[in-house]
Parts: structure tokens; sequence; C-alpha cells
């Protein structure tokens, strides 16, 4: 078994769509990046090819390369999980938490499980989205990004 850690943070900006765990969720603001900005799932790929010991999603999906200009980050997600699958590992289970002093996350969390396991190929059980706040400290607090951090484990297929 090899076990993998994620992070990522993206500033909240207006004009954006705010979309975490392949969820749109309705805001006043979204998260600025190359890609959709997907906070969560980007963190989650990075514990994947972490625990593989693969690099980071900069490494597979470069943020100065136009073809993942506005990518939808589950799309890549898969194909994170097909990367796992070549090298011989299947995923076992993946804990995330989003880091958010607004909008409120819970209504919309069992969304984001779904997804993120349909993508994964996984059940939705083998898949934990958690969200807090800051307590009003900090860039997240204050509202200015928001940050997730992950944890996968993956395992040699059998």
């Amino acid at each position: 078994m090899r076990i993998g850690q994620g992070y990522d943070v993206h500033r909240l900006v207006e004009g954006r769509k705010l979309i975490l765990g392949g969820v749109e969720i309705p805001y006043e603001k979204g998260l600025d990046g190359h890609s959709d900005a997907d906070v969560l799932t980007h963190a989650l790929m990075d514990s994947l090819l972490g625990a593989a010991a693969l690099g980071d999603i900069g490494k597979l999906f470069p943020d100065n390369d136009d073809a993942y200009l506005g990518a939808d980050s589950i799309e890549l997600l898969k194909k994170v999980c097909v990367v796992i699958d070549k090298k011989g590992y299947e995923i076992g289970n993946v804990d995330c938490t989003v880091i958010a002093q607004r909008p409120k996350l819970a209504p919309y969390i069992e969304q984001m499980r779904g997804i993120l396991a349909n993508a994964m190929n996984i059940p939705a059980g083998c898949v934990s989205v958690k969200a807090t706040t800051e307590e009003k400290l900090g860039f997240t607090g204050e509202g200015l990004g928001i940050s997730a951090h992950a944890i996968a484990l993956i395992d040699n297929k059998k």
C-alpha cells in the first residue's frame, strides 16, 4: 500500500464559476486558474500521483499548455486514474478537506463524493469529502481564496 498527500489553493475572483469536486456551486466569485481551478479535484489528483511517486498535476497538465486552458478537472482526474492504473495500482480510498469561509459547502458534499467516485471508478463509500472554515483567519478566512487537502491510499492490483 502507498499513501499520497495533495494540496491546492486558488484565489477567488469575479467573473469565474466556482467549481469544487466537479460541482458548480452558486456564488458571486469563482476560482482563478488555467483550468476550471477546482482546488478539491486538483488536491485529489496530486495525492494520487504522489502515492504512485509520479510527481504532480503540473507535470502531466502544465499550466502553460493551452490544451488545458479551461479544462474540466474531472476529465483530468479520469486521465490521472488511467496513469495510476497503467502503473499497476488501484485506488483504495481518498479523504479530502476543502477550506473555505464561504460559501457553505455542506449541501454539495454528497454530490461531490459521487462525481469524484465515478471519475475514479470506485464506490462513493471510499471517497470522503469534508469542508471547514478558517474561523475568518488567513487568506481563506478572509474570503480571498479556497484551498484543499487530500490523502489517497493506493495498492498494487490484485
